[in-house]
């Protein structure tokens, strides 16, 4: 089986200035044009070679990036990589060095040769998505067969940050290209589902816990990055916390480089997962406050990073302890590293970098550097330790072991028998032995956990030493892989004696001391105070209550006044404003339709007078619903439920009166009948006179006995105090709206045994489906107001009235407006009556 075939090829990038384009024409019986891959824009590796498979390799060459402007107008130039690191660089020439050895081994590979690939990441997602997209093409883009065959790229050793290699792994996963990471530790990586090409040499973080475990330490601060790396890490520590049932974790807020509080926390353990270049800033900032005295433990990302070994970080950082990564012996890598100069890549760009970072020179005129000039055969030496540290390899030891790692699994993969597997099962049983160390994965892709313990004590010149102190062996029985020599350590404060962090913290303002049942007085929790309470000192053993009208604030440290609400002119109240004097426009408009055509029949047929009346109620019915918005007094209480009640009731009258006259006019047309002496202009009037009379009864028992009056509900909401009016006497209130029930019940029982009575406009009918809307309306109402809190009450109780207004307002008159206004040919008595000539 040929590996190679495994491995698809990627046609087109186009989210990169990196973009190939696939030009074609419309293909004509007399013209064939064949589809031709253009290079809109080039990404060309640091450092290249041919072989018979080709491994990528993405490291951060640089750790800084200049974006350009996408701005879709022209064709955007690459991006611009700033800030060269030597330490990367000699990562990526351990890579160089460990192919060339396997190419001129014997026994390893003896029949085929590996090529590599390396590319810059720049230490950012974005670009070493770019760089993997890159790797997946041929072995030079220039000339690369995209179109003819497939990708020769065997697997890819990358990337230093776990957020690169997340967004890397994701991006070979549908080509099924194992991805080989030397520095990526996120305990995310582990997720076989989401990740299942990822493997690394490199421990995940989740057994860097067993140090707290082993010197009991009760209370730890946290520190991390804030991305995948520091999040997972942390994640994965407080839950192997919590397991022990004996270690307790503090995160006091320490990922604010200008808001540090480690002088008042009483966690003088502080565990950092971070990178080097974070901590920079974040150190720098702790170093001005002049903080001493915090036991730092390290992640494996910065335990041995050499930029803090200064005389000026000891004070700070002197007695730092953690796991480190193993280090390895690469015998030919120094000599390999002095190899590497201008004069024999005079055309790389990354070495002259290399030059101007060691030696402050540069050593191409062409370069355009503003540094001075050197002839590019300076020696390297021992002083440059950023490039040449050699004598104990962490990193780049790992970088060996990835090249060699998947080196070994192909040459396994062609001792397999055809159809036995593929690269990515043969990773998951590769076993091989290198510099003493056994090398393989397991089935979540991760190597096997070992770790130098390292302890930062001061050398002979003052500066800061990693001496090892000890080891970690996930080899050994559980409970036996910590072996750590305690005599040797040198703990912060250069003291000899292992620093106890106190149980808890004070508690702050706001909050009081609980007591853990079971544990030492010194052992209490800080539980804020509740709604409602507040403390004002620190410590404090209990929270009081606040006054009736007062509220605890934000932070529990003061009592303020509660915040006062009704129904105002807010969103809401300018709604219900702007539909109620809508309504009363409208209304007045059909006022002013009538009177002008107050002599036509569809007018005078249906009683001009109670229509005249009706629309007076039905303005009052709107405008009484402004009563409702607005600060409550003695006197908007009292008018508010009144208003509404009477206006109601006189509207209901007045269409009562309309339903009875209706059935009068017809029942008159039979012989013998004279009700409609019975229901002449006067006896209307009294109908509606003594039908609203009864209401004005019993609004006035009302206001006598117990009239509605403000009040302040803080029953609903103990936050705030909600301003509404009281209804005085219920009974009154459920008798008001009984009576208006009652009238419109009788006036809908009228007006449907009507409904069918002769005529071309039988009003029953409208009057039948007013008071059916009617009705509807205030059932609904009727839950909606017991069961609204506060203030929406006076919103649920004007919204019915409107809405029961306009649903009068437009089932008794649209449909006479429309025959007045836009069938005028309909007004006529002959039509009404149902007489017309045909």
């Amino acid at each position: 089986m040929t590996p190679l075939a495994l491995f698809p090829l990627l046609y087109s990038v186009s989210v990169f200035p990196l973009t190939y384009t696939v030009v074609s024409s419309i293909t004509t019986p007399a013209l064939l044009v064949a589809k031709v891959c253009t290079l809109q824009n080039s990404f060309q590796p640091s450092f290249v070679a041919d072989g018979d498979y080709v491994i990528g390799g993405i490291f951060p060459l640089h750790y800084n990036q200049e974006m350009p402007d996408l701005n879709s107008t022209y064709r955007p130039p690459p991006v611009k990589c700033n800030g060269f690191d030597p330490r990367a660089f000699r990562w990526a020439q351990t890579m160089r060095l460990a192919v060339e050895e396997i190419n001129q081994s014997p026994r390893l590979l003896p029949n085929y040769t590996l090529g590599y690939k390396i590319f810059d990441s720049c230490a950012y997602p974005l670009t070493g998505q770019r760089a993997a997209l890159a790797v997946l093409n041929g072995l030079s883009e220039g000339n690369s067969p995209m179109c003819s065959s497939v990708s020769p790229l065997l697997a890819v050793i990358g990337e230093s940050g776990s957020a690169q290699s997340i967004v890397v792994s994701r991006i070979l996963q549908p080509f099924r290209i194992p991805m080989i990471s030397y520095f990526s530790s996120c305990a995310c990586l582990t997720d076989r589902r989401k990740y299942p090409t990822f493997f690394r040499v490199i421990p995940n973080d989740d057994y860097q816990v067993k140090m707290l475990v082993r010197f009991n330490w009760t209370w730890v601060g946290l520190v991390r990055g804030d991305h995948e790396y520091g999040r997972f890490a942390v994640q994965g520590l407080m839950k192997e916390l919590q397991g022990t049932k004996t270690v307790k974790y503090q995160n006091p807020a320490y990922r604010d480089y200008k808001n540090l509080v480690m002088r008042s926390s009483s966690a003088k353990v502080v565990v950092v997962f971070s990178a080097e270049g974070e901590m920079t800033p974040f150190l720098r900032d702790y170093m001005v406050q002049n903080i001493t005295g915090i036991q730092w433990v390290a992640s494996e990302a910065w335990v041995t990073a050499s930029v803090f070994t200064g005389n000026e970080y000891y004070p700070y950082l002197g007695g730092t302890i953690g796991f480190g990564i193993r280090k390895g012996h690469i015998s030919k890598l120094s000599d390999y590293l002095q190899t590497v100069n201008p004069k024999r890549y005079p055309d790389n760009l990354l070495v002259q970098e290399l030059w101007e970072a060691l030696y402050g020179c540069s050593p191409s005129s062409s370069s355009g550097s503003q540094m001075p000039p050197c002839s590019g055969q300076e020696s390297l030496l021992e002083q440059h330790s950023a490039y040449m540290n050699t004598s104990s390899p962490r990193v780049a030891y790992n970088v060996y072991k990835a090249v060699y790692a998947i080196a070994h699994s192909l040459h396994n993969l062609f001792l397999c028998q055809p159809g036995s597997g593929i690269i990515l099962k043969i990773f998951l049983y590769v076993t091989f032995n290198i510099d003493g160390e056994e090398v393989d994965f397991d089935l979540k892709g991760d190597s096997i956990p070992y770790y130098d313990i390292i302890n930062w004590q001061r050398g002979t010149g003052g500066n800061i030493e990693f001496v090892n102190v000890g080891l970690f062996d996930g080899t050994k029985p559980v409970g036996e892989e910590l072996v750590i020599q305690e005599d040797r350590i040198m703990w912060a404060g250069h003291q000899s004696e292992v620093p106890v962090s106190v149980c808890s913290a004070s508690c702050f303002p706001g909050s009081r001391k609980a007591v853990r049942r079971g544990e030492p007085v010194c052992c209490f929790d800080c539980v804020p105070c509740d709604n409602g309470k507040i403390s004002n000192q620190t410590n404090s053993i209990e929270c009081t209550f606040c006054p009736e009208d007062f509220w605890s604030n934000k932070d529990r440290t003061a009592c303020i006044p509660k915040k006062v609400e009704y129904l105002t002119f807010d969103s809401l109240g300018i709604a219900l404003t702007v539909i109620s004097v809508l309504g009363a426009c409208l209304t007045l408009a059909v006022f002013a339709v009538f009177f002008y055509h107050r002599n036509t029949a569809i007018v005078r047929v249906n009683n001009s007078e109670l229509s005249f009346f009706i629309l007076f109620a039905l303005t009052l019915c709107f405008l009484c619903s402004l009563v409702f918005i607005g600060k409550p007094t003695s006197w908007s209480c009292m008018l508010r439920h009144t208003a509404f009640s009477i206006t109601f009731s006189l509207c209901i009258s007045c269409i009562l009166g309309k339903t009875l006259v209706v059935l009068a006019a017809f029942t008159a047309t039979r012989p013998g009948a004279n009700i409609m002496k019975w229901l002449g202009i006067k006896q209307q009037r009294g109908i509606i006179f003594s039908c609203t009379l009864v209401q004005l009864v019993i609004c006035a028992a009302w206001l006598i006995d117990a009239p509605p009056s403000p009040s302040r509900n803080t029953k609903y909401e103990r936050s705030k105090i909600i301003l509404e009016c009281s209804v005085g006497s219920s009974l009154a209130f459920w008798c008001v709206l009984g009576y208006i029930g009652l009238q419109a019940c009788l006036c809908f029982i009228l007006a449907f045994l009507a409904r069918k009575l002769p005529g071309n406009f039988n009003e029953a009918k409208f009057i039948t489906f007013s008071m059916l809307i009617f009705c509807a309306v205030w059932l609904a109402f009727i839950p909606a107001y017991i069961s609204a809190p506060g203030n929406y009450a006076d919103a649920v109780e004007s919204f019915a009235i409107l809405a029961s207004s306009f649903g009068l307002l437009f089932c008794l008159f649209a449909p006479k407006c429309y025959i007045i206004v836009l069938k005028p040919e309909k007004n006529t008595k002959q039509h009404l009556m149902g007489k017309e000539k045909k």
